[in-house]
């Protein structure tokens, strides 16, 4: 992989590591692939628009990751699962010195969650339900019963910020997002966004699904930090500025 921004450079597996590992401290990494025309699904899911390089980095960002942050809609539809010690992102987080298993959180303001959902069963690290007093009790009770650590944020709907807070609070401290657009949106409207990882497919998809479903109170500023190529795929690094910023 060709790094061609900040210091022109080929990357091999070390060198791709310290390309995105983050200093110590909290911080919520977004990660999505896009088209040239700003599609994020093909038919629905990612894996239409992703490549080896793609995978690759997903896995990575993984791996250094305290823990997944998804919303439900997006787990659902890309099938997710646990991780567990005995899978490639397993072995590549063992092998950086860090847990082998992490926990999934998953955003949902109804804990549409099921307590019979992959992600439920098998989990290691159990996995997280973010959700509001406004979800369903005996739906929050049944997922606690199975093994889901149930975090109420918010009243009639996730407080993100108040969210991370709860998730820090138990070690959780470097996020990685991976969608949908109704979660970043959440998320960049409550100014909790602090860098954004974006893989560039040289497609065009035409009408699916974009990165943003809707338009932000104000826009986003962000700022080039860092680009890779491989096969004509693009991997952007963008710092977020702060809500207000110019």
């Amino acid at each position: 992989m060709r790094r061609l921004l900040p210091e022109p450079a080929e990357l091999d597996d070390d060198g791709l590591v310290e390309a995105y590992r983050l200093p110590p401290g909290r911080s919520l990494r977004v990660n999505f692939v896009a088209s040239l025309d700003g599609a994020v699904t093909v038919d629905g899911r990612s894996e239409g628009l992703g490549s080896p390089g793609d995978k690759r980095i997903f896995r990575l960002l993984r791996a250094l990751s305290d823990a997944v942050l998804v919303g439900h809609g997006t787990a659902s539809a890309e099938g997710y699962r646990p991780i567990i010690a005995d899978s490639t992102v397993g072995r590549l987080r063992a092998g950086l010195g860090r847990p082998a298993t992490a926990p999934v959180v998953v955003v949902s303001r109804r804990a549409s969650l099921a307590p019979d959902d992959r992600l439920v069963h098998g989990a290691v690290s159990p996995t997280v339900l973010v959700t509001c007093e406004a979800a369903d009790w005996d739906r929050r009770d049944a997922l606690a019963a199975a093994g889901v650590h149930v975090l109420v944020c918010g009243d009639d709907d996730v407080d993100l910020p108040l969210a991370l807070d709860r998730l820090a609070d138990r070690g959780l401290e470097q996020l990685l997002s991976e969608g949908g657009p109704g979660l970043l949106h959440s998320a960049l409207t409550a100014g909790v966004v602090d860098e954004l990882d974006l893989t560039v497919a040289p497609a065009l998809v035409g009408d699916e699904a974009r990165l943003l479903g809707g338009a932000l109170v104000r826009p986003a500023r962000l700022e080039l930090r860092q680009v890779l190529e491989e096969d004509g795929v693009l991997f952007t690094r963008y710092a977020v500025a702060a809500p207000g910023a110019r």
